[in-house]
């Protein structure tokens, strides 16, 4: 039986991090010296890998646009190479690279695996080791062919995973979408649909991001919204609006909506999301909500914040038109929203 060939794609982070004067930092060449002496790795169990460590490694506070779109274009050039892939990479914008590399890689049909520490390696108690291994393990078995975020024996859709704690081991779950896998004292996978596909055979396509103008606006009680105006300019492509419950604003949200509609007609899209882990946004169903679709706004449905900007990057990098970019928000691409 031939040994599956895993490409290990190093970013940073924790995983990955030695000890300086200044705290925790990444170091190159030092992770793949570590991994060589895991004899974990290299049992007759597990698949083959193959390490690569892109330069400069960052902490994921600093990951950006095109650092989404290097870890994509690692991921095209190897893709006929390798059965999978495991990208290790910071905890605190995870699930932004997660979401973001779902909608990268169009006709994705091999499994991307996002994975990490809150401990690194170098430390006894690091959830390094298990998080990589099992990771390995996911991406060799190929059953799941879509980018995923493994962490603390949860295996979750890409776009779908959401950071919940930031010191807990169990940091990442999809509160939207049931897991993939749970993986205890065997691997056991759950019968989730998998992501919408165009056609099956189709070659991978790398459809990498625009650095374009978004933004995230929270909602809180006692909001002065005429604040936020001058920001609302044509520059401002995207806006995430993270709104109390199904959809809902403040009732002085009456300041807001001439907002919306100026942002709107200069060629801004707005998406509405929950503050809400759990839950759908439904435009309409209270009073207060239904002013936000009457200016403009899409309904993010059950996205999560970092599943929407990082669609909105995606949509607004096609070359779309603005009414083809509302649609699309609207719709499931890559299994990132349940549509009621």
């Amino acid at each position: 039986m031939v040994k599956k060939r895993i490409c290990i794609i190093h970013t940073g982070g924790t995983i990955g991090m030695i000890r300086s004067a200044n705290g925790y930092m990444p170091k190159a060449g030092y992770l793949e010296t570590v991994l060589d002496s895991i004899s974990d790795l290299h049992d007759e169990s597990m698949p083959l890998y193959d390490f690569y460590e892109m330069n400069p490694l960052l902490d994921s506070s600093d990951m950006a646009v095109n650092d989404w779109n290097k870890i994509g274009e690692e991921i095209a050039k190897r893709y006929e190479k390798y059965d999978g892939f495991v990208v290790l990479h910071g905890t605190d914008t995870m699930a932004y690279t997660s979401s973001a590399l779902s909608f990268m890689l169009k006709n994705l049909n091999k499994p991307v695996i996002l994975t990490g520490s809150q401990i690194p390696l170098c430390e006894v108690r690091s959830d390094g080791q298990d998080n990589l291994v099992t990771s390995l393990i996911i991406a060799g078995e190929g059953r799941v062919k879509e980018v995923c975020l493994y962490f603390g024996g949860r295996l979750l859709r890409g776009n779908r995973a959401t950071k919940m704690s930031a010191d807990g081991l169990l940091a990442f779950d999809s509160p939207n979408c049931p897991r993939l896998a749970e993986a205890g004292i065997s691997i056991r996978y759950l019968p989730v649909p998998p992501p919408p596909r165009t056609e099956e055979g189709l070659p991978l396509d790398l459809r990498k991001f625009e650095d374009v103008p978004i933004g995230v606006l929270k909602v809180f009680p006692g909001i002065s919204f005429p604040i936020f105006d001058k920001l609302m300019t044509e520059k401002l492509r995207g806006i995430v609006l993270e709104t109390f419950g199904a959809g809902n604003i403040p009732g002085e949200g009456d300041s807001l909506l001439p907002i919306i509609r100026k942002a709107f007609n200069a060629g801004s899209v707005v998406a509405v999301c929950s503050q809400c882990p759990q839950g759908t946004v439904s435009l309409g169903t209270y009073a207060t909500s239904s002013p936000l679709k009457e200016a403009g706004a899409v309904s993010g449905f059950d996205m999560t914040t970092e599943a929407s900007v990082a669609k909105l990057y995606y949509l607004f990098s096609q070359s779309l038109s603005k009414e083809e970019i509302k649609h699309l928000m609207e719709e499931n691409l890559r299994g990132e929203l349940t549509k009621n």
